[in-house]
């Protein structure tokens, strides 16, 4: 499974493929400005449209990143109109953002007051019952960021519902919701693992991207 680095230097890598893979993950992640310099660099041609849509989508997702959400669920609307309908998990998480900003701000009468009239109606649902038990908890706490359901509150949870709402986006344009490069990782991962697995057999360690990514 150890493959000497030098065996890669034979491996022919086309430039415009690894063009092609670099502006995949700025278009996904809307790093706008660094793709137009990634692109005049290279001679890369990007089309005047999805130029306009990644500024849409960086809007959107730095609003709710921010904890600015209820503008960017009003954004997400107008951009595609049906995708919090369909998607009621992502449209649940957007709306409990906007409850814990509430909760962290102290205004817990306000969250209360939100939590009936936007969160109360997904009860009906299992699913979300254990969800909206975590969430109501947290105004029993002086200080929620102490509670048990603290990683309710943190910036980890918030780029995850974030980068969920930036990959519904694209899907719902008829775009990858993954860059080309998460996906290559996510390839080569499987392959890896699946490669490892008879090698683990005889004693020898199970596959660790992370261990790769040093080597």
């Amino acid at each position: 499974m150890d493959i000497d680095p030098r065996q890669y230097e034979h491996i022919a890598v086309n430039d415009g493929d690894v063009h092609n893979i670099v502006m995949s993950y700025l278009e996904h992640n809307c790093f706008t400005d660094t793709l137009e310099s990634f692109n005049a660099s290279t001679g890369m041609k990007q089309n005047a449209n999805h130029l306009e849509d990644m500024e849409k989508r960086k809007r959107i997702y730095h609003l709710a990143l921010e904890g600015n959400v209820l503008k960017a669920i009003e954004l997400t609307e107008q951009l595609a109109p049906d995708l919090l309908e369909k998607n009621k998990d992502l449209h649940f998480d957007l709306l409990s953002l906007h409850f814990v900003g509430l909760v962290c701000s102290r205004k817990c009468t306000e969250a209360l007051e939100f939590a009936q009239r936007k969160l109360a109606p997904f009860g009906k649902v299992q699913k979300y019952v254990e969800k909206l038990e975590d969430f109501m908890a947290l105004l029993a706490y002086n200080e929620p960021e102490k509670s048990p359901m603290f990683h309710l509150l943190s910036l980890e949870y918030r780029q995850q519902v974030s980068d969920s709402l930036n990959r519904a986006i694209l899907a719902n344009s008829n775009l990858p919701s993954y860059s080309a490069v998460e996906r290559l990782i996510q390839q080569t991962t499987v392959v890896r693992q699946c490669l490892s697995q008879e090698s683990t057999k005889e004693g020898h360690p199970p596959f660790s991207l992370k261990d790769f990514m040093k080597s």
